[in-house]
């Protein structure tokens, strides 16, 4: 057993009469990063606290760096590092401070110090912040710095709690750049994450579902145990498709993304032609079939619940809007949202630079940009909330300037918190929103029981909010955001944390108030969310930097080409590539490393050759699905290399 760092028998805890973690069994071994997935409240922090000797376990055994975790958590002292989702930083303290105390704690000695904490502050991009008091940092700097307090101890063991969660990609690969730095000084890294484009990072990932290992393998050898293939289909109308396709008994997981679908088949192959020709039979026009790599998310929904996902719930929508009356009526443009050299400034500093962009009603609209690139600044801008300094904008039909008191009854609001009352019952919270927009009689009454039908809670009006699943409590928010019959929906964020089944329903029933013509005005930081979208906007530095579909971007080439290295020593190698100029972009995915090049067939050879050079077997050197994280990460290096030239902004 000397090769794991981890090791757990039959780990069960439970609350009264919940249990939070039923029976796990886990192999981790030293040196390798290990991922546990699944949603929020399945167990994930439970298990990590218990690993960290915080939590005591009803029954079961843990082993943790050697030391018993259950019954000699007492010394497991330096032997871990555990960085909480709420990790606690001292906010007027400076960067240097918070790492100083950190080391102080752990009695780091003082020329371990010296070198660990500049090594730190290299890694991390943190030097030249140093000064800087940790409550004036962006999230995604917190996050980093957070990380290195953690590290400034060397422990053998290192936990990470959903570490990178509100962080956004380009903040996200440098917290992960540092994790590959310390991986070479033999850290096991045991991270827990709701996301499960970021378990593809990891050398083997568990899915958790209601406190159960479903399953336990390398993200590769997860993707093996789909049952059938992946097929992604372009056809028009594309909502009309996906209707179709449902009513098939022989087809699951039918999935809107943005204008194409995805579903599962039993044989791509056999599968492909018979598809056509039924939708074809049925006047929809298909203007392609091709099979694609299923992602984690599809695996996992597959291993949870086919019968889970709620196949009848664009259909519910659908019922309930044809009762509820004629629709939303929007202004005679064919744009809910047009922006024309919109700007604000604060004081001499722009916060946003004379963007522009035009959004179609019933269009899925995603707005995607680092923390403090200008994202927040533009919604309270199109919210009616903060006047710009120049240009304009019109938001369903109303200027956000001149018409502010007449734009916010036309628009609906859902964050990431839900912006639910925990202390009323489901009805009581439609009632409070109901009154807050003004709703009285009929209206009322009838808006009350599209809400309860839409989101499937007739029958539990009378449950507290706070005992409903993660997936009940999004419908019900999302509900109370449109019951007044918006035109424009922001969300912000929407499917943080929730279970990957109910983030599918979710995503059916935004895309059935699309078709109703409701505008949707998506952020977020999650790319796997973004291919959701029809179209995709990219801010950076207040400046809008790409526009378009999520697979016109792609095909743009405005990134290059992904290579994936399949090698039996990634970290050395990508440590070995590093050295080269033109590869110093390289970067850590599992076991594979990914590069960035303009064209792989010329690339690959000399990477393969590169590497045999140095001693390294390569097993596999092949082009993959570029993804819109290494999209948006390569268009904002490329941006910050154009300002850096002295480029002007544009």
């Amino acid at each position: 057993m000397d090769q794991y760092a981890i090791v757990t028998d039959n780990l069960v805890k439970k609350y009264g009469k919940n249990t939070a973690v039923n029976g796990i069994r886990l192999q981790v071994k030293k040196g390798e990063i290990f991922g546990l997935v699944g949603p929020d409240g399945t167990g994930k922090t439970t298990t990590i606290q218990m690993l960290c000797g915080i939590k005591t376990p009803n029954s079961g055994s843990a082993t943790v760096a050697g030391v018993d975790a259950v019954r000699q958590a007492e010394r497991l002292g330096g032997k871990i590092g555990y960085m909480s989702e709420g990790f606690s930083l001292y906010g007027t303290l400076t960067v240097g401070e918070n790492i100083d105390f950190f080391a102080d704690l752990y009695q780091v000695p003082a020329a371990v110090r010296r070198e660990r904490k500049a090594r730190l502050l290299q890694f991390s991009r943190l030097a030249r912040f140093i000064d800087r008091p940790a409550e004036k940092l962006s999230g995604g700097m917190k996050k980093k710095l957070a990380l290195c307090c953690t590290l400034i101890y060397s422990p053998e063991v290192l936990f990470l709690d959903e570490p990178t969660t509100g962080v956004d990609p380009v903040s996200r690969r440098d917290f992960w750049k540092i994790v590959y730095d310390f991986l070479s000084e033999g850290i096991t890294i045991f991270v827990s994450t709701p996301y499960m484009d970021e378990a593809e990072r990891c050398d083997r990932v568990a899915m958790m579902h209601q406190g159960r290992i479903l399953n336990c393998d390398t993200p590769r050898g997860l993707k093996a145990t789909l049952p059938g293939d992946l097929l992604a289909i372009t056809a028009r109308p594309p909502r009309q498709a996906a209707s179709v396709l449902k009513g098939h008994g022989g087809y699951t997981h039918v999935q809107l993304f943005g204008e194409d679908l995805h579903l599962v088949v039993p044989d791509a192959a056999k599968e492909q032609a018979a598809i056509r020709e039924y939708l074809e039979n049925r006047g929809i026009i298909v203007a392609g079939i091709r099979r694609v790599e299923p992602s984690l998310e599809d695996i996992f929904v597959s291993a949870v619940a086919v019968p889970a996902l709620d196949q009848g719930l664009p259909a519910r929508v659908k019922q309930a809007a044809d009762e509820t009356g004629p629709g939303l009526q929007g202004a005679t443009s064919e744009y809910a949202v047009e922006v024309t050299g919109m700007t604000k400034r604060f004081g001499s500093f722009t916060a946003v630079n004379e963007i522009g962009f035009k959004v179609r009603k019933g269009e899925i609209f995603g707005f995607l940009g680092p923390n403090g690139s200008g994202k927040s600044t533009t919604i309270r801008m199109l919210c009616g909330l903060l006047p710009p300094t120049a240009g304009r904008a019109t938001v369903a039909g109303f200027d956000i300037a001149r018409q502010a008191h007449l734009l916010r009854p036309h628009i609906g609001y859902m964050s990431q918190k839900f912006s639910l009352y925990n202390d009323l019952t489901a009805e009581e919270n439609i009632d409070f929103y109901a009154g807050v927009y003004g709703l009285k009689g009929e209206r009322r009454g009838r808006r009350k029981q599209w809400v309860l039908k839409m989101a499937g809670l007739t029958g539990r009006e009378r449950v507290m909010a706070r005992d409903l699943s993660g997936g009940w409590k999004q419908r019900l928010a999302l509900g109370c955001a449109i019951l007044h019959e918006p035109q424009v929906l922001f969300l912000d964020e929407p499917t943080s944390g929730v279970d990957p089944v109910a983030r599918r329903e979710f995503w059916d029933l935004i895309y059935e108030l699309s078709s109703q013509g409701v505008t949707v005005f998506v952020t977020t930081h999650y790319m796997d969310e973004a291919e959701h979208c029809h179209t995709l906007g990219l801010i950076y530095y207040g400046n809008l930097i790409a526009l378009g579909s999520p697979g016109g971007l792609k095909e743009q080439n405005l990134a290059g080409e992904l290579l994936e290295v399949e090698t039996p020593n990634p970290l050395a190698a990508m440590d070995y590539l590093g050295k080269e100029e033109r590869f110093s972009h390289v970067a850590l995915f599992g076991s594979t490393l990914h590069l960035l090049v303009d064209d792989v067939e010329t690339v690959a050879p000399e990477v393969i050759g590169l590497l045999r050079q140095g001693g390294f077997e390569v097993r596999r050197a092949e082009k993959v699905p570029l993804t819109l994280e290494d999209l948006f990460v390569a268009l904002i290096e490329a941006e910050d290399r154009r300002l850096a030239e002295g480029g002007k902004a544009s």
